[in-house]
């Protein structure tokens, strides 16, 4: 019998599985097949990525909006059933305006679920038991990334059309198995997307949000054209894309615990601006060296640092500013990110759609990395 925390905790991890690893990052290793099945051009792949988080954003900011006209739960549910229904209506090769609005509810609902349903888990969690419980949260995005990365490979001989059926039934029996889980009081609704926050901006986070926001600029490379860039850039198959996808995911699933413990060492604020460093030099990996080793230190470096750079921006935000304001400006980061990765998704698919350069994307990935740590260097004041 599992224990009702864990079976908790395991409820988030089903719904970041669903909502970010299959319905937001199952479409990157799919890419390169849907290009060279002649679904979609690439520039208009690219643009279809983008569409996605444009619909994470849309989602995300709607989200408390959206939680006090409908319970959680309820939202919840829903939530996780349209992205399984956006991923099965994909097998209809169909063209870019059939794809464009159900990649663009998977991204809303994707929003909804970190944003609503998250909290709601952590509501639910005894107070000396939250990290672990976020911590089994979390994994929940590497493991989906890991299960695209594998599942797109094993599927793709048979045409995109059992990718997207296949991604999509997986998608519904997570959804059936969590189900009974979001059972509760449907007339709660989580303290954390209703109270109204105090005011904090301050200098510092002011430079903490703009180094946030920049750091989408090395979210898009990997997370949209990493491995179509192996796949098809370096003329490596379908298969060696995914593996470098899974790589990346297996960095994303250890990235948080990793850098907590650096955090616990060094500190937040040294801890930021190390790790940035490092995210920077290895998202320009590939402008260097095309080496199976060096792209796979690369993926899983990237992998390890994005979920990661998110866990040390959190913890920054507390020293900033305390506890009581943490929500608040978490929003405010929270919803830069997401608009910026939008924003850059579709600037970084137009630039490949007019230059077929990969080059340029992680060029300018490393370049945005390396101007955020130089932001965060001088975000070191404390609130008082």
């Amino acid at each position: 019998m599992i224990n009702p925390v864990v079976r908790n905790a395991l409820a988030g991890f089903g719904a970041l599985l669903l909502g970010l690893g299959l319905g937001r990052f199952g479409y990157t290793p799919l890419m390169p097949a849907l290009i060279e099945n002649g679904w979609l051009s690439a520039g208009e792949a690219g643009y279809l990525g983008a569409t996605n988080l444009f619909g994470y954003v849309a989602g995300s900011l709607l989200a408390a909006t959206m939680a006090r006209l409908m319970p959680v739960p309820r939202l919840t549910r829903i939530s996780m059933v349209v992205t399984a229904i956006s991923l099965i209506v994909c097998a209809l090769p169909l063209g870019f305006v059939w794809f464009a609005p159900w990649r663009f509810l998977a991204g809303f609902a994707g929003g909804l679920l970190m944003v609503g349903a998250i909290p709601l888990v952590l509501s639910r969690a005894p107070l000396n038991q939250r990290g672990r419980t976020n911590g089994i949260i979390f994994t929940g995005v590497g493991t989906g990334i890991i299960t695209a990365g594998t599942l797109v490979p094993a599927l793709a001989g048979f045409g995109p059309s059992w990718v997207w059926l296949g991604m999509g039934l997986l998608a519904l029996l997570i959804a059936a198995l969590t189900w009974k889980q979001w059972d509760g009081d449907e007339t709660m609704t989580p303290p954390s997307l209703t109270e109204p926050p105090t005011r904090a901006f301050t200098r510092p986070v002011a430079l903490l949000l703009a180094a946030y926001t920049l750091d989408s600029a090395a979210f898009i490379p990997h997370t949209v054209f990493l491995a179509d860039y192996v796949a098809r850039g370096l003329g490596r198959g379908l298969a060696a894309g995914g593996l470098y996808w899974v790589l990346f995911g297996l960095g994303a699933v250890c990235g948080p615990l990793i850098v907590g413990f650096i955090a616990e060492r060094f500190g937040f604020y040294r801890s930021i601006v190390g790790v940035l460093a490092i995210k920077s030099a290895a998202v320009s990996i590939p402008l260097v060296s095309q080496h199976p080793v060096a792209l796979a230190v690369s993926a899983i470096v990237v992998g390890a640092t994005t979920p990661g750079i998110s866990a040390l921006a959190s913890g920054r935000v507390v020293e900033l500013v305390g506890v009581a304001s943490h929500r608040q400006v978490w929003g405010w980061l929270t919803a830069g990110f997401a608009g910026a990765s939008a924003g850059v998704g579709y600037l970084f698919s137009w630039l490949f759609d007019r230059t077929h350069s990969y080059d340029l994307l992680f060029g300018l990935g490393g370049i945005g990395l390396f101007i955020a740590m130089v932001l965060t260097v001088f975000a070191r004041k404390p609130a008082a």
